[in-house]
């Protein structure tokens, strides 16, 4: 086991002789009901070991999520100035517009790529019930 200066803090000067006393002491393990069960498990717990403010080696695991696996999103339909897509939760709509174009034509743009949309994801539900 390798110690680094950053694990057990600045209030510890590790040498040697520090090195075997500190590893016959006592390590306090926070949360340890919870770690025994995910050792249990045949878990991996990654933490940090540290100095409490009491001089006592302490044990913080790291609480990581689980990676979700993430769907790609599907084309549904590719607008002039954007796309919808379908995910697993929601319908996806994105217009993108140069601001140079001024706000009437901005409007109107829009307005056609809503009804683009809107024709596309009805089409698409025909399809799909048909």
């Amino acid at each position: 086991m390798s110690i680094r200066y950053a694990d057990v803090g600045p209030n510890l000067n590790v040498n040697l002789s520090n090195i075997q006393e500190f590893m016959k002491k006592y390590i306090f393990v926070l949360d340890a009901i919870k770690l025994l069960a995910m050792l249990a498990d045949g878990k991996r717990i990654e933490g940090v070991l540290y100095m409490d403010e009491y001089g006592k080696p302490t044990f913080k695991p790291y609480y990581r999520k689980t990676p979700k696996c993430h769907h790609k999103d599907k084309l549904v339909h590719q607008l002039e100035n954007g796309w919808v897509k379908e995910s697993t939760e929601k319908y996806k709509v994105f217009v993108s517009v140069y601001k140079k174009l001024g706000l009437p034509r901005i409007m109107n743009i829009l307005d056609r790529e809503t009804k683009e949309a809107k024709t596309a994801l009805f089409d698409k539900e025909l399809i799909e019930f048909v």
